[in-house]
This record gives structure tokens, C-alpha cells and sequence, in this order.
């Protein structure tokens, strides 16, 4: 069993590694989300298809899995840090490839090195987060979990879209930029204490296996499917927004682009920061008729050509993608025990990703032959079948909001105090 190392006297001591980690916990989905500003860009200039760009978008998303499959669990047998060191390394090599990218093949060996780097380290960071969190705070690294991604996602989009439009070398400068930041988390993690001491079976967790406790399951259950439509829709915005944005609405400014996925990010985090006092049990059905009135407004805003439907069902997409957030990540943070705390942020993550990427391949392939609006209006209407189907499974399978007296006792602290 993981000895897992007193987390309030490491926090005590090292106050700032919280800190540090959940910097982190916002730079890798930063780093992710730059690129994304950047293929209306490579498309212009390289002339490739909408297929052919997102598969360089969904590519990240098959190393990521590919990572989680394997990787997922090894931080509860070999530390924290160690991985974590490793992801960030990975993740240099990766801004190193898109420096010197000079066509569609190196994007995609960046964008697969990028896509390891992160699954290495999420459910690392994740469990990271818990360990470090006073023993009557759990719910914070929850909160952070669920807040700091997409505060990453929101801050390296508009950030890249801004250096794009404004700044020399905009296919370069954002990666210049990112590396630094990666070389200064590299020395930080180095020096940050580890909060689990090794176990034995480090090389068999490295056998790809996907399993949540059946605690866990019955507590996931009413959430997965709310989560995996807002996770679709929000590989739509990631991939295909700009193009979106460009080719129906005529905005051309790279910036423009940038901005549709800083408005879904942002507000995704103001609703996770908004939540946060909310039981998590209360918020799983809310979620999904957001999503889908989100979906709607967006398919409104495409069909109509009308920008005031689009930003409105932009906003709507967020706060539902903030509210599974908190519901998902608060629940793993207050119920997961510590020896399967990075397989349960793991096996999470996994189908957050598949939601995530393989719809908007497909939406790619689906470009080149019905073109960007019809299968954007195809895609907001799955979007909107998953979400109705979301909202029928989190009423069916609800689970009772009471704490059970075999609850472990780091996690049976009173919700409000949580957060």
C-alpha cells in the first residue's frame, strides 16, 4: 500500500509547492492549447486540409492516452516528482520539434511528444495536488484541478493569438516563450519534496489497464456522460474554432480565433471558481442542460450566421464545461483513496481525451466533403443529442448525496469547509 507521506507537514514546510504545482497544473494545458491559433497559419501557408488539421490537433490527444494507459499509475509507485520531471523534459523536446517544424509531419511528431509529456504528468499533477493539500482541504486541490486547466487553455491561446498577430516570428516566438517557462518549472519540481514513497510494482503498473474502485464508479457514473459531451464540444472549439470564426463568421484576425477559445476556457474556470461551495452531487444534471442549451445557441449562431448566438452558446459551453469540472475533479479529490489516486485521475482523463479528440477528427474528415458548416451544424447537433442523453443517465444513476461511515477519513470533511 502507498505510504503516503504526511501531506500537512510537507505543506507546512514547503507552503509554495502547492503553489508550484498548480502553476504547473495550468502551464502544460497552456502549452497545449498554443498550437491551436497557430494552424490557420500552417494551413495558409502549407495548404492542407481540414482533416489534415485535425489530425494535427487530435494527435496530442492519441500520445496523451497513449501516456495514461501506460504512465498513469506510476507516480503511486514511484513519487511524484520523478514523473513530473520527466513530463516537463518531454515537454521541452517537444517545443524544441515546433521551433524547428517546417511541415506537417514535424508538427505532428511535436504535437505527439507534446501529447506523452502531458499524459505523463496529469494524473501525477493531479494526485500531487491532493497530497500537498492541508488534510481538512481536500476539496481545494479539487478545485484547482478543475480551475487551473482551463485557466492554461484560456491564457496559452490568447497569448499565442496575440504574439501571432502582433508580434515578430508567430509561428516561433509563442514556442521561444513556453520554453522558458518549462526550464524555470524544471528547476522548481527538482526542488520540491516528493509526497509518496516508493512501492513495489512500478513496472507492472505500466501495463495498460483502465479500472476505478467500485466506490468510485458508483460515485463517476452520473457525471461521465455530462462530462463527455462537454468534453466533445470542447475539442470542437480547440480544433476547428478559429477556422470557424474565419470561414463563417469573417473574422481574420488571428486574435479572433484565439479569443472563441479564451471565452470557452475562461469561463469554464470563473464557473469551476463560482461552484465551488456547491454540493458536488447537485451539479451534474445542471451541467448537461447547459452544455446542451450551449450546443443549441451555437448551432444558431452558425446557421443564422448570427455572432450574438455564437458567443452566447460560447458561454454557455464554458459554464457547463466548468461545472462537470468541479463535479468530476471535486469528486475523485474527495473520495479517492491515495494508493489509487493517479489510476482514478488517469482513467478520468482517459475519456475526457477520447471525447475530446475523436469526434473532431472525424469532424475534420467530414469537412473535406460536406464542407465547415455543414459539419459544424452536424457536430452541435450531437453535442445536443449526447447532452439530452447525459442529462436522462445523471438522473438514473444519481447516487445518494449522504457521506457512508467507510468513507476515508481524509475526505469525510464538511463540503463548504472544502474549498
Amino acid at each position: 500500500m502507498t505510504q503516503a507521506l504526511s501531506s500537512t507537514a510537507a505543506t507546512r514546510r514547503h507552503p509554495l509547492f502547492f503553489v508550484v504545482v498548480a502553476i504547473l497544473v495550468a502551464l502544460f494545458p497552456a502549452a497545449s492549447s498554443a498550437p491551436s491559433p497557430l494552424y490557420v497559419i500552417y494551413q495558409r501557408e502549407w495548404g492542407f486540409s481540414s482533416a489534415t488539421l485535425t489530425v494535427i490537433f487530435a494527435i496530442y490527444a492519441v500520445g496523451l492516452l497513449a501516456a495514461l494507459l501506460t504512465v498513469g499509475r506510476l507516480s503511486d509507485h514511484i513519487g511524484r516528482r520523478p514523473v513530473l520531471l520527466a513530463a516537463i523534459a518531454l515537454e521541452i523536446i517537444s517545443m524544441i520539434v515546433f521551433l524547428a517544424a517546417g511541415d506537417t509531419a514535424a508538427l505532428c511528431v511535436a504535437r505527439l511528444i507534446q501529447g506523452v509529456a502531458t499524459g505523463t504528468a496529469i494524473s501525477a499533477m493531479g494526485a500531487s495536488l491532493v497530497d500537498l493539500a492541508p488534510q481538512d482541504r481536500k476539496g481545494r486541490a479539487g478545485l484547482i484541478n478543475s480551475i487551473a486547466p482551463s485557466v492554461g487553455l484560456a491564457l496559452g491561446a490568447l497569448g499565442c493569438g496575440a504574439l501571432a498577430e502582433y508580434a515578430p516570428a508567430p509561428t516561433r516566438l509563442v514556442y521561444a516563450v513556453t520554453l522558458a517557462c518549462l526550464i524555470v518549472a524544471a528547476v522548481a519540481i527538482a526542488r520540491m519534496p516528493d509526497t509518496v514513497a516508493r512501492r513495489a510494482g512500478a513496472v507492472p503498473s505500466l501495463v495498460p489497464r483502465v479500472g476505478i474502485q467500485a466506490e468510485m464508479r458508483r460515485r463517476l457514473t452520473p457525471i461521465i456522460p455530462a462530462l463527455l459531451a462537454a468534453w466533445a464540444l470542447g475539442g470542437l472549439y480547440f480544433s476547428l474554432g478559429p477556422s470557424i470564426a474565419q470561414t463563417v463568421f469573417g473574422y481574420r484576425n488571428h486574435l479572433a480565433g484565439a479569443v472563441v477559445i479564451t471565452i470557452f476556457c475562461g469561463i469554464a474556470a470563473f464557473t469551476s471558481l463560482a461552484l465551488a461551495r456547491v454540493p458536488l452531487e447537485r451539479l451534474g444534471a445542471p451541467a448537461a442542460i447547459v452544455v446542451g442549451a450551449g450546443g443549441v445557441a451555437a448551432f444558431l449562431g452558425v446557421r443564422t450566421d448570427t455572432t450574438g448566438f455564437a458567443v452566447i452558446g460560447t458561454l454557455l459551453a464554458g459554464i457547463g464545461f466548468g461545472a462537470i469540472s468541479v463535479a468530476s475533479f471535486g469528486t475523485v479529490a474527495r473520495w479517492a483513496r491515495a494508493e489509487h489516486r493517479g489510476a482514478v485521475i488517469a482513467a478520468v482523463y482517459i475519456l475526457c481525451y477520447f471525447a475530446f479528440s475523436a469526434p473532431a477528427v472525424a469532424a475534420g474528415f467530414a469537412a473535406t466533403r460536406l464542407g465547415l458548416v455543414a459539419t459544424t451544424e452536424g457536430y452541435l447537433l450531437v453535442v445536443i443529442a449526447a447532452a439530452i442523453a447525459a442529462l436522462a443517465l445523471t438522473a438514473l444513476f444519481a447516487p445518494p448525496s449522504h457521506t457512508p461511515p467507510s468513507a476515508p477519513a481524509e475526505v469525510r470533511a464538511d463540503p463548504a469547509r472544502d474549498s
